[in-house]
């Protein structure tokens, strides 16, 4: 007699919006942790992409400065000229803004 009760109310829907509310809360958290996830994935591109444009800026505007500064001192054993100097301060300050930019994004991950 009890099996038949439970037989018929599961036939008429009594538990349906149980486990339909519990199906709605579940997907829910699904979703949630699907966008969490996504935004996991989008900050480790940035920070890959953000070290990859500082890889290149070392690469293509510090490399051919140092190169430059290397083969004048050992070509003509002096900087004395005004474009020397003027590179060689202007790669101070790149390498300067660089690392305080690589130090900023380092300190706002960290925190």
């Amino acid at each position: 007699m009890h099996r038949d009760r439970e037989t018929i109310g599961a036939l008429a829907g009594v538990k349906a919006d149980h486990e339909r509310s519990v199906a709605q809360k579940t997907r829910r958290v699904v979703m949630a942790s699907l966008g969490v996830m996504q935004e996991q994935k989008a900050g480790r591109k940035r920070i890959r992409a953000l070290a990859l444009a500082a890889i290149l800026i070392v690469f293509f505007v510090v490399g051919p400065t140092v190169w430059w500064i290397a083969d004048t001192l050992i070509d003509e054993e002096h900087l004395a000229g005004l474009v020397p100097q003027i590179c060689i301060w202007s790669f101070l300050l790149i390498s300067a803004l660089l690392g305080c930019a690589l130090l900023a994004g380092w300190l706002r991950r960290r925190s």
